[in-house]
């Protein structure tokens, strides 16, 4: 099942918020498990399963990292658990950069990663927010690649100052 399908939307790394709550709402009121409390045990669990790929949809799309890796395993450009490697010269960053964080207090580390992903959303920002199909090139593509891949390694970095 593909999810941008499902919500009628345009295959693309990012969502209208607007729209997409617009959407699940719409999809709920049409398919909700118990608007079929009446309908024979097949009608039932063909709603039930509706149901929750809506719900599982909805859940990839209000969160953006979630998208982009949706977006980027719908276009093939990432396949489920690929091992990427980072750059080097961002792996050297992060090792300074958990050394450092090391010495911080929680907020401060907390704030310096937040401005690094900020700095990394600027250098990706205008594919994500001019994406057209068909229009980007492979090295933007993979681009963006690299750009969820960093955030993943950013959101271990934050996970790991909360322990």
């Amino acid at each position: 099942m593909n999810y941008f399908e499902l919500f009628d939307i345009p295959i693309a790394p990012t969502v209208k918020k607007a729209l997409l709550a617009e959407k699940y709402f719409a999809l709920q009121k049409k398919s909700h498990p118990d608007f079929f409390s009446q309908s024979n045990e097949a009608e039932q669990e063909q709603a039930l399963d509706q149901s929750a790929d809506i719900n599982k949809a909805f859940t990839i799309f209000r969160d953006d990292q979630k998208t982009i890796e949706y977006f980027l395993q719908v276009t093939g450009h990432i396949a489920a658990n690929e091992k990427y490697e980072l750059d080097p010269a961002f792996l050297m960053e992060m090792m300074e950069m958990n050394e450092t964080l090391m010495e911080e207090e929680e907020a401060e580390a907390r704030k310096r990663v937040a401005d690094y992903e900020e700095t990394l959303y600027d250098e990706i920002a205008p594919i994500l927010e001019g994406y057209q199909a068909g229009v980007q090139n492979a090295g933007q593509m993979e681009l963006l690649k690299g750009y969820y891949y960093k955030k993943k390694y950013l959101r271990r970095i934050l996970d790991r100052l909360a322990d």
